[in-house]
């Protein structure tokens, strides 16, 4: 959505919008805190549109954005963090409480908060959040280590992450990611940068979001970074290391939301770059989850269906040259079981059942993509 002078009519301005909100029965809990309709985006805005994805913060007409410094933080014990968490899943970010209009986009429970690095609290009146708070996802057992451990290797694997750390509050695990649309400066103030996830870059509405449903594939993906991005060459190579690592880490939900572009501030202009990779964890080893990827490789949805002619289909659509993709493939399945388990021995994972079944998953995913690009089926 470019500046013009002329509106927006709602096909161009609602994948945008409605992309900053939660999803699903979130939103529909959130509707029903404020007695508005769910379909009704621009009062949900009105209710929890002050502290959203990117720089946009929306306001009542006529009211004045404030600074930074105006803004406040409710410090939280661990009394209050235990009632928060306790909370969440009956009133999503926390909608209704004075003093706090909050919005991330996804569909499970998670709130922005302040964290200093010892006390945690929530970014009242205007006031910029530093991180998001995941709690346990209720139906995935073990899903704050899954994430941690994700994200970790992802580092380990030089990728460019999110930076997070599970925490604990009595016998609760939680994740603490930290902002990427979110600056600090020298003085410790918090600043908004602006980002728009690859459905609302696209113009697709969120509940398009997946592959099968109509919204963007890989290619669109690749596409769009490759027009928007100056220089592309380096966010094209990052793009496909996300997509190769969430391939053999079983991340089936993967989709184009989960991608996003962050408009950083280069010699004084705003330019889109991919954002870090977020919101990773591996689905596949859990046998109630699907076994089908948000997005086909290739032309396969099921990772055991993928063959080296698939890659090859895959690198083709994305505009990539067919060699290096399979070297990189290649280079990353190699490579991959090793830093697991390297991971796994640290104090954090070690003796997780989860972290063990996820480990032997890359196991299993890297040796059959190494077997499949060497026999060249």
């Amino acid at each position: 959505m470019p500046l013009q002078a002329d509106p927006f009519d709602d096909l161009r301005a609602r994948p945008f919008f409605a992309g900053l909100f939660p999803e699903g029965h979130l939103r529909r809990l959130i509707a029903q805190q404020f007695h508005v309709s769910g379909q009704n985006d621009f009062s949900l805005l009105d209710a929890i549109g002050g502290e959203c994805a990117g720089a946009v913060t929306f306001l009542p007409e006529g009211e004045a954005p404030q600074t930074d410094a105006q803004g406040a933080v409710q410090w939280l014990d661990d009394r209050q963090l235990q009632a928060v968490l306790d909370e969440l899943p009956r009133r999503p970010m926390l909608a209704g409480e004075d003093g706090l209009r909050l919005s991330l986009a996804g569909a499970q429970d998670k709130l922005p908060v302040v964290f200093d690095g010892q006390r945690i609290g929530l970014p009242r009146d205007g006031q910029p959040s530093t991180h998001i708070l995941k709690p346990p996802i209720r139906e995935v057992e073990g899903s704050v280590l899954n994430e941690g451990f994700c994200l970790a290797l992802a580092h380990a694997m030089k990728i460019t992450a999110v930076e997070t750390g599970i925490h604990h509050v009595g016998d609760r695990r939680f994740l603490l990611v930290a902002r990427y649309d979110r600056q600090r400066d020298a003085q410790g103030g918090t600043s908004r940068l602006h980002q728009e996830d690859f459905c609302q870059a696209l113009g697709v509405v969120p509940e398009m979001k997946y592959q099968n449903e109509g919204g963007p594939d890989l290619k669109a993906c690749f596409d769009l970074l490759r027009r928007v991005a100056r220089p592309s060459a380096p966010h094209i190579l990052r793009l496909l290391d996300y997509v190769v690592f969430n391939a053999l880490i079983g991340n089936h939900d993967a989709h184009a939301k989960n991608f996003s572009l962050l408009y950083a501030d280069t010699a004084g202009k705003s330019a889109p770059i991919l954002a870090p990779m977020y919101d990773v964890l591996s689905a596949a080893i859990y046998p109630n989850l699907t076994s089908k990827m948000a997005m086909k490789l290739g032309s396969k949805y099921k990772f055991s269906e993928v063959l080296a002619r698939h890659w090859e289909r895959f690198a083709e659509e994305a505009g990539l040259a067919r060699a290096q993709t399979r070297k990189r493939v290649l280079g990353m399945a190699q490579a991959l079981p090793t830093v697991a388990r390297a991971l796994q021995a640290t104090p954090t994972f070690a003796g997780q059942p989860v972290i063990e079944q996820l480990a032997s998953l890359i196991e299993q995913r890297s040796a059959l993509t190494v077997r499949r690009l060497t026999e060249g089926a």
